[in-house]
């Protein structure tokens, strides 16, 4: 059986400095910049999960920021995918799909 999917292109985070002049329209506040980037590229990667977790009423945040149908993608946490032998990430791998 084939099977059709969707790929999203996107971006990979939605705050740097560079952006604020040139992808960001001008004087657009830091606090608004997710809801302008949600609405002009269809998914967008989430850097930060790489680097440490989230509470989950960050999460809903970010759902709610967005439109129906956005995609976030999250970059898998460190302690995860920087083993040697993948096999040993069961806890650290627990600990992050529960963090939110």
């Amino acid at each position: 059986m084939t099977q059709s999917g969707k790929i999203r292109a996107g971006m990979g985070g939605w705050t740097f400095e560079p952006w604020d002049t040139s992808f960001y329209p001008d004087k657009l506040s830091k606090a608004k910049q997710l809801h302008y980037a949600t609405r002009h590229v269809p998914s967008i990667e989430v850097n930060g999960t790489y680097y440490s977790s989230f509470k989950e009423p960050t999460f809903v945040k970010w759902a709610n920021e967005a439109p129906d149908g956005f995609v976030y993608s999250l970059k898998g946490n460190r302690f995860v995918t920087n083993r040697r032998v993948l096999g040993e990430a069961g806890e650290s791998m627990t600990r992050f799909l529960g963090s939110g």
